[in-house]
């Protein structure tokens, strides 16, 4: 996945998969800002953990790493079960991302509604 750059308070943020580790990672710099870790499995990745750095907290570092992750299981033909809340509540507020979701794993948006 080529990286993507956008700016958090005035620094850019880059998003990259790291399939060995199996997870997203934010960097604002050369600085690890967040991960979004996954599992992956035929078909799809389950994200199973999401964290932002207190640092980069409240700074769209965290939705910025959600829409990247999101946007590469797209464009790569694989489905997203979001098990972290966070993914899943990031979901609920960008509904066009729902139709990453397998119709089964579909409960697991209702999660803090």
């Amino acid at each position: 996945m080529a990286a993507m750059a956008d700016r958090a308070d005035g620094a850019d943020v880059e998003v990259r998969d790291n399939p060995e580790m199996q997870r997203y990672e934010a960097t604002v710099g050369d600085r690890l800002a967040g991960t979004a870790v996954y599992e992956a499995r035929p078909g799809a990745l389950v994200f199973i953990h999401t964290v932002v750095l207190p640092r980069w907290e409240g700074r769209g570092v965290g939705g910025r790493l959600a829409r990247a992750a999101l946007d590469d299981v797209r464009a790569r033909g694989l489905r997203a079960v979001p098990r972290c809340p966070f993914i899943a509540a990031w979901i609920r507020r960008h509904p066009e991302y729902e139709d990453l979701v397998p119709r089964e794993d579909r409960g697991l948006l209702d999660r803090g509604r």
